[in-house]
């Protein structure tokens, strides 16, 4: 679905994580490309005000658990964690990130001229480094606001969620800090179930239930805070969450090392997953195969290969 419940286009907000580049020469690059002012808060915090797609944030991203703002680096539990993965030392890397205003869906490729503007200036992804952990963030605004809508598309996750972890083959330095988790299998087993049809105060229930944490691949906290905040903050009161009426798909890597992958790559995959949602049907269908499947998440990734669905 390509509008709202307002009838209007939908939009898809796009956070950025890269290395390699400082925070205004990122914002100065923002400007080029779209226009704007700059407004420059501190060293690290920068507004590209009023260009073509409306305001743009460039800041250094310390939502990474851990991080040490005194040496730049993090904290010593994640240092013997990577040092295990990797085998030396390791000191991660704190990237800067584009935090791009919501843009209709026929405006994306906007954002992927901005990504080769990026890419050109000798901004780094995740592949550049061991200790870089980039990744890619997509929050599609739900295209209406009910239950069965919203549940529609977790069911449709759920199911190709295997199949999106293989296709996109998250970082190992990201799998090993735990930014983008799968749900656990008892919430899956829950959501595939033919009859699991809940309302709003049900789905948020049931969700914070198994899932009190950002760190999922899909991360529904600011959706399902959006839609009634006061239930998702009874039970994660300190948690930081930024209500909006979005999903938000943590999953893909920042792969700007490599001069082919472009937002269009998870973007098309995203809509593999709404595509499904929106087939009753071969979504029943699906969901019942997958209660039925007995072997691994590579061996069910592969049968979503065989379905045509993917």
């Amino acid at each position: 679905m390509t509008t709202n419940a307002n009838g209007e286009e939908r939009t898809v907000g796009v956070e950025i994580e890269f290395g390699s580049l400082g925070a205004e020469d990122t914002a100065e690059l923002v400007q080029a490309t779209f226009g704007g002012t700059l407004v420059k808060h501190n060293p690290n915090s920068f507004e590209v005000e009023g260009t073509a797609l409306s305001d743009f944030t460039v800041i250094l991203d310390t939502r990474f658990a851990g991080y040490d703002e005194k040496t730049g680096s993090f904290l010593e539990a994640a240092k013997v964690e990577l040092a295990n993965l990797l085998g030396a030392a390791a000191s991660l890397v704190v990237p800067f990130e584009i935090e791009a205003p919501p843009v209709a869906i026929h405006q994306l490729p906007d954002i992927d001229k901005l990504m080769d503007e990026l890419r050109a200036a000798g901004a780094s992804g995740t592949a550049a480094s061991p200790f870089f952990a980039f990744g890619l963030h997509l929050n599609p605004e739900t295209p209406r606001r009910d239950a069965q809508t919203i549940t529609a598309i977790l069911k449709a996750y759920a199911v190709m969620s295997p199949w999106l972890w293989c296709a996109i083959d998250p970082d190992q330095t990201r799998r090993l800090l735990n930014f983008a988790e799968p749900f656990p299998d008892d919430y899956v087993r829950l959501l595939t179930d033919e009859d699991y049809w809940p309302d709003v105060p049900g789905l948020i229930d049931d969700y914070l239930t198994s899932n009190p944490t950002r760190n999922r691949d899909l991360d529904m906290l600011p959706l399902l805070a959006f839609l009634d905040e006061e239930r998702v903050r009874q039970k994660l009161p300190e948690e930081k969450i930024n209500p909006r009426p979005t999903f938000h798909f943590r999953l893909p890597d920042m792969q700007l090392d490599y001069p082919d992958w472009g937002l269009a790559t998870e973007w098309n995959r995203w809509v593999a997953v709404e595509r499904l949602a929106a087939d009753e049907a071969r979504l029943a269908s699906v969901c019942c195969a997958y209660r039925e499947h007995r072997g691994t998440r590579e061996d069910w990734a592969s049968r979503i290969e065989g379905l045509e669905i993917a």
